[in-house]
């Protein structure tokens, strides 16, 4: 329980009503244990004609009120002080009862019987009402960049395992105005729902109690979201959709920092890019030191993948092996200058290669079809024949991937629903096709490693999209990117003001990198130039590297 007694921040405000009530219990004992000393003392004084020193006085009231005896004072021959001595005895008792019941039961029931107790003071916050994704990795994303939030929940012991690990959340219907209000609805700022068919319900319910709400919604399919615009809801994202979007557009759709709205500057945008080292590469099996990316006074190598494993600012005695992806910042051009010298290095889909098959037909599958050049010729395969794939079949049988030519296309998009089946059908894929560039779509952001591992060269997580998503629209312009394997944010130039870029690269153990910052409206990416107090730069990394790194440097 991460929140019963670790009061790091004693601000009132920053406090749950179970903290309040531990402080209020703990300073009304220290007082009533203080005024009996007090007053025994002077009645032993007074009344007795027996004096005793403050420290015996409250030695006795101690004894007293845990009722253990009375040492050599007693009997008393005062009435006063009998009474005295018997209120006492009973306030001990009746303490003793408090006691359990506002520390010890919560113990071992380890969960509050109340959950609103352990909410803190909330305004100007975040709602979540109802997330049927991985509701940690969104809570904790809120909790690093610090934001308050409320989660609602409709599934009681749900709530109560989030609440017992820290969380801030409360058990209730959503679509509930009383339970929607038990989460300070009327002071939060933004309400986020994942709510399927019920989110209408929720936002409608929620507009009601606070007409100035910004909404965001997560949808199943893009279908709906002039439906969810129509009852006030800002922004309405369909993940698998604009996941698909990404695999079909990766090679040709830069991650990029936009310019300050009305600048003109010449300057290149920075952009992060993901390039692929694929087997027949005249680089592969080079270390990263006898590449062109090395030392390069304009490029920084954020990361790579190598083997399914994510490795921040790679060593430069790591080998090229097939189907690294190299992960570089910099400018636009000289990353394309870049690839064009290393002959081989190019997003699947960059060269508009002959065929794509794309397996699994559903939102994500359709809309990486869409998004496919028109001079592309797509192969679809699907289990149902409602979605009307060119191919009919279970696409984890070789038969299947076989009727679709799969060892002439040039790569495969993998988009389906289940991440059991997506790992097998990039198994079998790979073993069919040993060259065929693989892209695919997991649900768990737990399952991308073993992805990769089964054969993937690039993947993305539905979880992991949603997460950042909801970070980007709570902070804005920070977060450029959310839909990639690294990520990249705009931060204050103030932990780093006399630096040169080349220093602040040089510790790899950080996990995340600063790739360039922004002076006037210019981009600069050179090792020589140094940071100055009025610079914005621009930070790479990770997901639990920028979640580091804005818990520890940036603070503005």
């Amino acid at each position: 329980m991460r929140d019963l007694l670790s009061f790091n921040d004693l601000d009132p405000e920053n406090l749950s009503q179970r903290q309040r009530l531990i402080l209020v219990f703990f300073a009304g004992l220290t007082s009533i244990v203080l005024l009996f000393t007090s007053v025994y003392y002077w009645g032993m004084r007074t009344l007795e004609g027996n004096p005793r020193s403050i420290f015996q006085a409250f030695n006795t009231v101690i004894e007293t009120m845990t009722t253990t005896g009375y040492g050599a004072d007693s009997p008393w021959s005062s009435p006063l002080m009998n009474l005295f001595v018997a209120a006492m005895q009973i306030s001990g008792v009746v303490i003793g009862f408090i006691t359990l019941r506002v520390l010890v039961i919560p113990l071992f029931e380890r969960t509050p019987i109340n959950l609103d107790d352990q909410l803190s003071s909330k305004n100007d916050h975040v709602v979540v009402a109802e997330y049927r994704r991985d509701t940690e990795l969104l809570l904790d994303e809120l909790e690093t960049l610090d934001v308050d939030y409320v989660l609602l929940e409709s599934d009681a012991e749900e709530a109560k395992r989030l609440s017992d690990d820290g969380y801030q959340a409360i058990d209730g219907n959503p679509e509930d105005r009383e339970d929607l209000e038990r989460a300070s609805i009327g002071n939060a700022a933004i309400l986020i729902t994942d709510a399927g068919d019920s989110t209408a319900s929720i936002v409608l319910t929620a507009l009601e109690a606070n007409e100035s709400l910004r909404v965001i919604s997560f949808t199943a399919s893009t279908r709906r979201k002039a439906a969810l615009a129509e009852i006030g809801v800002d922004r309405s994202v369909a993940p698998h959709a604009l996941i698909g979007q990404r695999l079909a557009e990766k090679a040709t759709t830069p991650v990029s920092v936009e310019r300050p709205t009305g600048d003109t500057s010449e300057g290149d945008e920075i952009v992060i890019r993901e390039v692929l080292i694929r087997r027949e590469n005249p680089y592969h099996g080079a270390r990263i030191a006898d590449s062109p990316i090395a030392g390069h006074p304009e490029l920084t190598l954020v990361a790579g993948w190598f083997d399914g494993e994510l490795r921040l600012s790679p060593a430069p005695d790591q080998r090229l092996t097939p189907n690294t992806v190299l992960v570089v910042a910099g400018p636009e051009n000289v990353i394309d200058e870049l690839r064009n010298e290393m002959q081989g290095v190019s997003g699947a889909l960059r060269a508009a290669p002959a065929r794509i098959v794309v397996a699994g037909m559903g939102e994500g599958g359709m809309a990486a079809t869409e998004a496919l050049p028109a001079a592309t010729s797509v192969t679809t395969v699907d289990a149902a024949a409602a979605t009307e794939p060119d191919i009919v079949g279970d696409v984890t049988e070789p038969e299947t991937l076989e009727a679709a030519e799969i060892d002439e296309a040039s790569a495969l998009i993998v988009t389906m629903s289940d991440d059991a089946t997506a790992l097998l059908t990039v198994a079998m894929a790979r073993s069919l096709a040993p060259t065929l560039e693989i892209l695919v779509r997991v649900t768990d952001s737990e399952k991308a490693a073993p992805a990769f591992r089964a054969g993937a060269d690039y993947v993305l997580s539905v979880q992991q999209l949603c997460a950042r998503l909801v970070a980007a629209a709570v902070h804005g312009e920070r977060i450029m990117d959310p839909v990639s394997q690294i990520r990249l944010v705009r931060a204050d130039a103030a932990p780093f003001v006399g630096e040169s870029l080349a220093s602040t690269r040089a510790h790899r153990e950080t996990g995340w990198t600063v790739v360039g910052l922004a002076r006037n409206g210019s981009i600069y990416t050179d090792d020589g130039i140094t940071i100055e107090s009025d610079d914005e730069v621009f930070i790479a990394g990770s997901d639990s590297a920028i979640q580091k790194f804005e818990r520890t440097v940036d603070r503005y």
